[in-house]
C-alpha cells in the first residue's frame, strides 16, 4: 500500500467514528505552529510577514500538547516558521507520538542533520521537506543559495537513519511542469517516501512584501484557477508513478475534471495567537479554543460554490489544505472507491533513473539566484551594502547590463 498501515487505519477508523456519531464538523489534520520564526524569507510565504509582530513568541510544549488533545485530529502537522529551530522540538514530537498521533514535521531541511539525534524512526513520523523545484528554482524561491543542497543532504541523512521522508512543493506561475516531473524523478531515486504538491496561495502579506521589497507584481508569481489546471494537467499521471499525499478526488479537482468546495474547518491552525480562522491561509480572527472557533465562525461566508467565490480572497484558491479534506470526507460512493483504491494500491517503486536528472542546476554549477535582483533593488533604492562597499553590486549590475544588450 502507498502509505503506512498505521496512518491509513488510524484515519479510516477516526472518520468512521465521527460519521457514525453524525458529527458535522471535525478536524482531520491539526496545523500546529509552535513558533513563526524562520531562518529563511521565502518569497511566497505569508507567515513571517503576517506575524512579524509576534515573530519572537512561541508556544510552550504544554500548550502545544493541550492543543493536540483539544483538536483530537489523528494527524498533526508541526510547521511554522521553521520547527527545527524550536528548542523543545524533540520533546514536543515525543509528546505527540505518545498520544498515538501521526506527525508530519514540516521543515526547510537545513537543520535535519543537526537535530536528527533528537528523533527516533517510526511509521507515525515523517520529515516533510519543503522543496519548490530543483536547485536553481528552489534557491530562488527561498531567497538563499545553497538551501536546496542542504535540504538534499538532510533527506539523505534522514533516509540513511531509517526515517520516513516526504517532500512538500508549492507551484507558482513560473514553475514549469517538466521541472515538477524531473523533481519527482530525482527524489524518487533517493527513495523519498511521498510527496505533497499544491498551487500557491496569494497571501495578502506576501503580495505586499513582494511589491515593496522585490519590486515584483503578484500576478506574475501566483496562479489563477485556469493556470492551476494547466500546471496540474498531469497530476493523475504523477499520482500513478509517485506516491502523492492526498486523495484521488483532489487530483481530479486540480486537473480541472470536477468542481469542489473547501472544508476549512477540517485542517485548523493553532499558533501563538490562538486558533486561526477561517483557515490556514486567511485570517479574520483568532479564538481561544477550537470548539469556540467552530461555533462562532460563519463558515458559509467562505469558499467557492459552483464556480462562484463567496469571498474574493477564495477566488483562485485550490490549495491542498482547503480542498483535499473535501475529497476525503465525500460520501459519494465513487469518490470513496477511487480514494480507497489509490491508498491501498501498491506503492510505486523508486525511479532510480532519476539519478540522471540535472537537479543541481543552480549555484552548484556557478549560476546565481537572487544576487542580481537584489543588486538591482539596492541600486533603485539608492542603497548600498551594509559595509558601504558597492563593488559587488556594481559588478552585478554590469552583468545585468551585458545580458540586456546581448
Amino acid at each position: 500500500m502507498r502509505f503506512p498501515l498505521s496512518l491509513t487505519t488510524t484515519m479510516v477508523g477516526y472518520m468512521a467514528r465521527k460519521k457514525l456519531a453524525r458529527q458535522k464538523r471535525f478536524p482531520l489534520v491539526l496545523m500546529l505552529e509552535p513558533l513563526h520564526a524562520c531562518n529563511l524569507t521565502c518569497t511566497g510565504c505569508g507567515r513571517i510577514r503576517e506575524y512579524s509582530q509576534s515573530i519572537k513568541e512561541k508556544l510552550t510544549v504544554q500548550e502545544c500538547l493541550q492543543s493536540v488533545d483539544e483538536a483530537g485530529a489523528p494527524i498533526v502537522s508541526i510547521c511554522g516558521g521553521e520547527p527545527l529551530i524550536y528548542p523543545e522540538i524533540g520533546e514536543l514530537v515525543r509528546g505527540v507520538l505518545k498520544r498515538r498521533k501521526n506527525i508530519y514535521l514540516c521543515t526547510n531541511g537545513m537543520f535535519i542533520k543537526k537535530r536528527l539525534h533528537e528523533f527516533r524512526p517510526t511509521s507515525r513520523f515523517f520529515f516533510n521537506v519543503h522543496l519548490d523545484g530543483l536547485e536553481e528554482t528552489h534557491d530562488l524561491a527561498v531567497e538563499r543559495k545553497g538551501v536546496f543542497k542542504a535540504a538534499v543532504e538532510g533527506i539523505i541523512a534522514a533516509k540513511k537513519a531509517g526515517f520516513l521522508v516526504c517532500t512538500n512543493t508549492t507551484v507558482y506561475k513560473e514553475t514549469a511542469a517538466q521541472e515538477i516531473n524531473d523533481m519527482f524523478e530525482f527524489f524518487s531515486s533517493l527513495e523519498v517516501d511521498a510527496h505533497t504538491i499544491s498551487p500557491g496561495y496569494e497571501y495578502d502579506a506576501a503580495k505586499k512584501d513582494m511589491v515593496k521589497r522585490l519590486d515584483k507584481q503578484p500576478e506574475d508569481f501566483f496562479l489563477t484557477r485556469k493556470m492551476t489546471r494547466e500546471k496540474f494537467a498531469k497530476i493523475q499521471e504523477w499520482g500513478e508513478r509517485f506516491t502523492l499525499i492526498g486523495t484521488s478526488v483532489y487530483q481530479e479537482f486540480l486537473a480541472g475534471k470536477r468542481e469542489m468546495t473547501c472544508t476549512p474547518w477540517a485542517i485548523p491552525t493553532r499558533n501563538v495567537r490562538g486558533w486561526k480562522a477561517p483557515c490556514y491561509l486567511m485570517t479574520d480572527g483568532h479564538y481561544a479554543g477550537y470548539q469556540e472557533m467552530l461555533t462562532k465562525v460563519v463558515w458559509d461566508k467562505y469558499g467557492v460554490v459552483d464556480g462562484v467565490a463567496r469571498d474574493p480572497r477564495c477566488e483562485n484558491c485550490m490549495v491542498h489544505c482547503g480542498y483535499d479534506p473535501s475529497g476525503a470526507l465525500s460520501t459519494n460512493l465513487r469518490d470513496t472507491w477511487i480514494n480507497m483504491k489509490y491508498n491501498f494500491s501498491p506503492k510505486p517503486k523508486p525511479y532510480y533513473e532519476g539519478r540522471s536528472v540535472n537537479a543541481f542546476n543552480g549555484v552548484s554549477i556557478g549560476k546565481g539566484h537572487l544576487a542580481e535582483a537584489k543588486a538591482a533593488i539596492n541600486a533603485k533604492n539608492g542603497g548600498a551594502c551594509g559595509t558601504g562597499d558597492t563593488t559587488q553590486r556594481d559588478e552585478l549590475l554590469a552583468k545585468i547590463g551585458k545580458k540586456s544588450e546581448a
